[in-house]
């Protein structure tokens, strides 16, 4: 087993069920709302509808992932997110810079692990865009161990969410997304202090092999050296109960689930939009959640943390 710091295997537990499961409710999206919702472009619409999404399901979650510009604060402030769930930070900037075929990510100016700490997150989360064949692969290996060094230092959990994309042509074959992300987590989860991987779906969303997902996840399950979760990535909800199903028995210690269990809601408002969440998304979660905390894996079986009498100290 891995030793954590005592702070670090604290910000696992507040984010996890008792047995030591996940299930993350994702709301830290900016550009690809604003996308599906032209209201959004304006901050008070995007943050009342990530803070009425997080008070209506927030409590059949075990933590909920926020970003610092529109709802971390705000939740916090308004009362959102009950005091009792886990609070994930987004660090990075929405998008990325660079090349269609060498993308970059970057902190959020003014952002940074060190006010993550202080302004009282259970984690940081950390997305990039990689491909391991990229020309700027090494760049990103780099700015993720910088990132991971920083949450070392403030001793604060860090959750890295690698996203793959393709070098030439429009998209990744089912095929190419599996070795690409297969080999993104052999080779991030190596670099020191990353805790979490929130990993995507090992095969393209719409390959309906269910049997070559349960060997993919199977596999990204050898290739990770830490605890890992499944995002959504828009998939329908019943295709995701699917996937998160076959990703909790193949290993993967829970998920991060976001519009597979709200995006009717973007297009909705009022009472229409609280009768979605309530009626429907509020069902799907506790369904989701009930899996994983049966079959998904403990991070207590790949963490420990001691405490010596001494341990203060020494801290």
């Amino acid at each position: 087993m891995k030793e954590l710091s005592i702070a670090k295997f604290r910000s696992f537990q507040t984010c996890a069920t008792s047995r030591g499961t996940f299930t993350f409710l994702a709301l830290d999206h900016r550009q690809n709302l604003r996308r599906a919702n032209p209201r959004f472009e304006d901050n008070h619409e995007l943050s009342r509808f990530k803070l009425e999404v997080t008070a209506e399901l927030a409590a059949f979650a075990t933590g909920v992932l926020l970003d610092p510009e529109v709802s971390a604060a705000q939740a916090i402030a308004s009362g959102a997110l009950p005091g009792t769930k886990g609070l994930v930070v987004s660090l990075e900037s929405t998008g990325y810079t660079g090349e269609p075929a060498a993308r970059r990510s970057q902190i959020l100016p003014g952002w940074s692990v060190e006010k993550a700490k202080r302004m009282g997150a259970s984690m940081v989360k950390l997305l990039v865009y990689y491909h391991p064949d990229s020309s700027t692969a090494a760049e990103i290996e780099t700015f993720v161990a910088q990132t991971a060094a920083e949450c070392r230092r403030f001793d604060l959990a860090l959750m890295l969410e690698p996203l793959s994309y393709p070098l030439k042509g429009e998209r990744l074959s089912s095929e190419e997304k599996r070795q690409v992300v297969l080999e993104t987590a052999r080779r991030l989860t190596a670099i020191p202090d990353v805790d979490l991987l929130k990993a995507e779906l090992p095969q393209s969303t719409d390959d309906p092999d269910m049997s070559k997902l349960a060997d993919a996840c199977a596999e990204l399950h050898e290739k990770s050296q830490i605890p890992w979760i499944l995002l959504s990535a828009a998939s329908s909800f019943e295709t995701y109960l699917q996937q998160t199903e076959i990703a909790c028995r193949a290993g993967a210690s829970g998920i991060a689930v976001g519009r597979s269990v709200w995006q009717e809601a973007v297009s909705l408002d009022g009472s229409a939009r609280l009768d979605f969440l309530r009626q429907i998304a509020r069902p799907r979660l506790e369904r989701l959640n009930a899996l994983c905390l049966a079959l998904a894996r403990p991070f207590t079986e790949v963490y420990h943390a001691s405490a010596p009498f001494d341990w203060y100290q020494r801290y």
